[in-house]
């Protein structure tokens, strides 16, 4: 199997998570090939940068009702490898962790909403702060931090307790890494370095806060705690079947119906049969090919890729 072959494939069978990380990953690629197309034909090397803005939300509001796909857009647009390293690596870290507890729908839509909110704060600060006047039309917004801070912080609201393992400090509380992520983005707001980003982050965190507080109120289920990883919770349930219902009237696919609770050994019994099913078909894929799979064995594949 080639590279691309990989790749495809890991994009059509890996989570939502991987899915997003690829795709800022690719958009970034890009934007950097163009950007090396054009230096080599001979443009000059800020030609980049109109076509960087016509993808990023500008501060001015006259100009974001000329490109309003750019709420959108900004939320999967890096050019700078550090920005776009930093946050891959914190949808990584904390998205897996979100995966496991409140599970793929809520991931997407967090995402986005994040993103949204961050904008919104942002457009928000640089029109009606007097401290960023003299920054009005000519500051742009891009970078999936928001997004990724509004996954941190749903996170954090949803299982407060929860650790991961931290170099030099060990365990750490989900609650006390979201604090210190706020207070340094408060701090770092008066640099007037990246402070468009910083204030995003504030409208990121805000949306996940909410996010999160609507899920554990209507009792959106946990998906059980990951096995593997460093990541711990004091407070683990099991699935039960959920009443919680999207803020703008579309109900969760994510219920569960039994007639009981599952025991952790029920539970820990069906996630590892299905493990070693998944295991078995993707061993005759790697033997025979995706077409010599059943019916029913390309259906648990597909069923497989959406958790």
């Amino acid at each position: 199997m080639s590279i691309v072959q990989e790749i495809r494939s890991s994009f059509k069978q890996g989570s939502i998570l991987t899915r997003l990380i690829y795709i800022n990953i690719g958009v970034f690629l890009i934007f950097r090939f163009l950007q090396l197309f054009m230096l080599l034909g001979g443009a000059a090397s800020e030609a980049i940068v109109g076509w960087l803005h016509f993808f990023s939300v500008p501060s001015e509001p006259a100009r974001l009702l000329q490109q309003p796909w750019t709420l959108l857009t900004y939320m999967f647009l890096h050019f700078d490898f550090l920005h776009l390293l930093f946050n891959v690596l914190y949808l990584y870290w904390f998205g897996r962790l979100f995966l496991h507890y409140i599970g793929p729908g809520p991931f997407l839509k967090t995402y986005v909403l994040g993103g949204l909110a961050g904008a919104v704060f942002y457009l928000l600060s640089y029109n009606f702060l007097p401290a960023f006047s003299s920054f009005f039309g000519s500051s742009f917004l891009l970078g999936a931090s928001a997004s990724a801070m509004a996954i941190l912080f749903a996170l954090a609201r949803y299982r407060p307790e929860a650790t991961i393992t931290l170099l030099f400090f060990g365990e750490v509380r989900l609650k006390y890494v979201a604090l210190v992520a706020l207070l340094i983005d408060l701090i770092s707001i008066p640099t007037l370095n990246n402070t468009g980003g910083h204030l995003a982050h504030l409208g990121g965190a805000a949306a996940g806060l909410w996010l999160g507080y609507v899920w554990s109120r209507k009792g959106l289920p946990a998906q059980g705690r990951p096995t593997g990883t460093t990541f711990s919770d004091e407070t683990y349930s099991t699935p039960r079947k959920s009443s919680f219902r999207w803020p703008f009237g579309k109900k969760s696919k994510l219920s569960v119906a039994h007639k009981r609770p599952l025991s952790d050994l029920e539970y820990n019994a069906i996630k590892i049969r299905r493990q070693q099913e998944l295991d078995r078909i993707l061993e005759k894929i790697k033997q025979s090919g995706y077409e010599s799979l059943s019916s029913a064995e390309k259906k648990t594949l597909f069923e497989a890729s959406k958790d």
